[in-house]
């Protein structure tokens, strides 16, 4: 069984034949030229489509996509980096192009697809997964379904407020997980710490530069022993033992899949997170409970994308 899957981000449009047993079999990419309007956009995407299955037999195209989703999955809305998208039915006009079925889904969401079908998350019912990426997002699956919400929105796992006197970040408020866990806030939140220790290495380094920061180059400190960048990202994991305290509470899911670049540091988050979750959550939420790394890399959106087509036309 095939599928056609299309990740369709700002630059660039993803677009890949998979196969439900042996994953990606041929791929492709293209500039989106979103600048050209939506309807160019939509003929892009939908050439990219017909030229892929013109050598393979496909169920039905998944696509993800930034912005807001339906419950349905067919209609977007207000995705960043593509103008004129306010509100868009995505599904039907690629279908109308292709001859096709269509379903979209928010790309966080489709990350947790990407788990379920082809990486870590095959091995459970249920499970959270966070992405921790430039911002944070997350997608939740129960019982091997996405779990959408009453209006197709529900998973907005960044926008969760830890502290709202803490720092700004993308969402509407102060202090949400974003604002610690994404990756150009933590890269900010470590900025403010180096400058104050200026014989430390990561001064020497970025002090010119501290726009080319990045979480790696912190995770890559930790492992020579450089004590500053091992207290920033414990810190910054302790801001995610609370924020895996808030959803087990509210959502009794003891399974999460932790992906994205600012994931990469390993237990150098991922150990204080589970030191904050054995001090505060409530005793009985913790049995069971796991945190794994994700890594299917460059293929997770795509893999997610076909994902979503398998569940909506097999």
């Amino acid at each position: 069984m095939k599928a056609v899957a299309v990740d369709l981000g700002g630059t660039n449009i993803k677009a890949a034949i998979v196969d439900k047993e042996k994953g990606i079999i041929e791929q492709t990419s293209t500039p989106t030229h979103a600048e050209l309007g939506r309807d160019h956009l939509l003929d892009r995407i939908s050439a990219t489509i017909r030229d892929l299955v013109s050598r393979h037999e496909v169920i039905g195209v998944g696509m993800g996509l930034p912005g807001m989703v339906n419950l349905e999955q067919t209609i977007v809305r207000n995705p960043p980096n593509l103008p004129g998208w306010d509100r868009v039915h995505a599904a039907e006009e690629i279908s109308k192009r292709t001859n096709l079925s269509c379903r979209i889904e928010n790309d966080a969401n489709i990350a947790a697809l990407g788990s379920l079908h082809f990486g870590v998350g095959q091995q459970y019912n249920d499970f959270i997964i966070i992405t921790l990426g430039t911002g944070v997002g997350g997608g939740i699956i129960i019982n091997k379904k996405l779990y959408k919400g009453t209006n197709g929105m529900a998973g907005e796992l960044g926008h969760v407020i830890l502290d709202y006197h803490g720092p700004l970040s993308n969402s509407v408020t102060r202090g949400t997980v974003e604002a610690y866990l994404g990756q150009k806030f933590l890269s900010r939140f470590a900025t403010d710490l180096i400058m104050q220790q200026t014989s430390n290495p990561l001064y020497s380094k970025f002090h010119k530069d501290f726009d080319k920061l990045e979480p790696v180059d912190l995770t890559m400190e930790a492992d020579e022993g450089n004590e500053l960048a091992i207290e920033i990202l414990r810190k910054s994991g302790e801001r995610l033992g609370y924020a895996i305290i808030n959803y087990t509470h509210m959502l009794d899911i003891r399974k999460y899949v932790l992906s994205g670049g600012v994931s990469r540091a390993g237990n150098w988050l991922f150990e204080p997170a589970r030191e904050i979750i054995k001090k505060h959550m409530m005793l009985p939420f913790q049995e069971g409970l796991e945190l794994v790394y994700e890594d299917l890399g460059n293929d997770s959106a795509l893999l997610g994308a076909a994902g979503l087509a398998f569940d909506s036309f097999a």
